[in-house]
Protein backbone atom coordinates (compact mmCIF):
# COMPACT_ATOMS: atom_id res chain seq x y z
CA UNK A 1 0.00 0.00 0.00
CA UNK A 2 1.35 3.40 -0.98
CA UNK A 3 1.59 6.05 1.73
CA UNK A 4 0.98 9.68 0.88
CA UNK A 5 2.39 12.61 2.86
CA UNK A 6 -0.03 14.69 4.92
CA UNK A 7 0.61 17.70 2.68
CA UNK A 8 -0.46 15.75 -0.42
CA UNK A 9 -3.65 14.63 1.34
CA UNK A 10 -4.42 18.19 2.46
CA UNK A 11 -3.80 19.49 -1.06
CA UNK A 12 -6.13 16.83 -2.48
CA UNK A 13 -8.91 17.85 -0.10
CA UNK A 14 -8.32 21.55 -0.85
CA UNK A 15 -8.49 20.81 -4.58
CA UNK A 16 -11.80 18.99 -4.12
CA UNK A 17 -13.23 21.86 -2.08
CA UNK A 18 -12.06 24.46 -4.63
CA UNK A 19 -13.82 22.81 -7.57
CA UNK A 20 -17.59 23.02 -7.10
CA UNK A 21 -19.35 20.32 -9.05
CA UNK A 22 -16.27 18.11 -9.30
CA UNK A 23 -16.71 14.56 -8.09
CA UNK A 24 -14.30 12.75 -5.83
CA UNK A 25 -13.67 10.35 -8.70
CA UNK A 26 -12.64 13.24 -10.99
CA UNK A 27 -10.25 14.68 -8.41
CA UNK A 28 -8.80 11.25 -7.68
CA UNK A 29 -8.28 10.66 -11.40
CA UNK A 30 -6.55 14.04 -11.74
CA UNK A 31 -4.21 13.08 -8.89
CA UNK A 32 -3.73 9.47 -9.95
CA UNK A 33 -5.13 8.00 -6.73
CA UNK A 34 -7.96 5.62 -5.92
CA UNK A 35 -11.26 7.49 -5.30
CA UNK A 36 -11.74 5.62 -2.01
CA UNK A 37 -8.50 7.11 -0.70
CA UNK A 38 -9.63 10.62 -1.54
CA UNK A 39 -12.96 9.98 0.21
CA UNK A 40 -11.13 8.81 3.32
CA UNK A 41 -8.88 11.88 3.31
CA UNK A 42 -11.87 14.18 2.93
CA UNK A 43 -13.65 12.45 5.82
CA UNK A 44 -10.57 12.76 8.00
CA UNK A 45 -10.13 16.44 7.11
CA UNK A 46 -13.77 17.12 7.97
CA UNK A 47 -13.50 15.40 11.34
CA UNK A 48 -10.28 17.31 12.08
CA UNK A 49 -12.16 20.58 11.61
CA UNK A 50 -14.73 19.75 14.31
Amino acid sequence: MKHYPAEFKADAVALYRSRPGATIAQIADDLGVNPTRNTNWRSTATSDCN
